[in-house]
C-alpha cells in the first residue's frame, strides 16, 4: 500500500545493525548504505529508508509481512540481539484477527517495529 517509508535516526550504524538483523528473516536487506542513511527492501527495490537526524519523534510503527510464523519468531529474536526493545514477544493475537500472529521490537530510535503473519499456522 505505501510506496516508501522514511524514519529520521540518530546513529545510521546502530539503526542499519538492528534494521539488518531483524528484517533478514522476513527477506528485507540493505539496498545500499552511506553516513547519511540507508534504505532496506526486496534485493534491488529498497522502500524503507533510514536518514540520518539529530533529533526523532516520538516514534512511528512499522508492520512488516512475514511468509510464515517462524520468520516472526525469527525477526523477534535477531532484532533483540541487534539492540532491540522487547515490546511483544511473537504469538497469536486474536483481538487483531483470528490469523493474526505477530512480534514486537522498539527499534534504537524508539519506534514499534512488527513483524505479522497472517496465514494460520499448519
Amino acid at each position: 500500500m505505501y510506496d516508501h517509508v522514511g524514519l529520521k535516526v540518530k546513529n545510521v550504524a546502530a539503526s542499519v545493525k538492528f534494521y539488518e538483523a531483524a528484517l533478514a528473516p522476513l527477506g528485507i536487506v540493505v539496498s545500499n548504505q552511506n553516513a547519511e542513511g540507508a534504505g532496506f527492501g526486496p534485493p534491488g527495490a529498497p522502500a524503507l529508508w533510514l536518514n540520518k537526524a539529530d533529533a526523532t519523534g516520538p516514534g512511528a510503527h512499522l508492520a512488516f509481512s512475514a511468509k510464515t510464523q517462524e520468520a516472526v519468531r525469527a525477526f523477534h529474536a535477531a532484532g533483540l540481539k541487534a539492540g532491540g526493545k522487547d515490546n511483544g514477544a511473537a504469538g497469536p493475537r486474536p483481538d487483531y484477527g483470528p490469523d493474526y500472529y505477530a512480534a514486537f521490537l522498539i527499534d534504537p530510535d524508539g519506534n514499534n517495529v512488527e513483524a505479522v503473519c497472517l496465514k494460520p499456522s499448519r
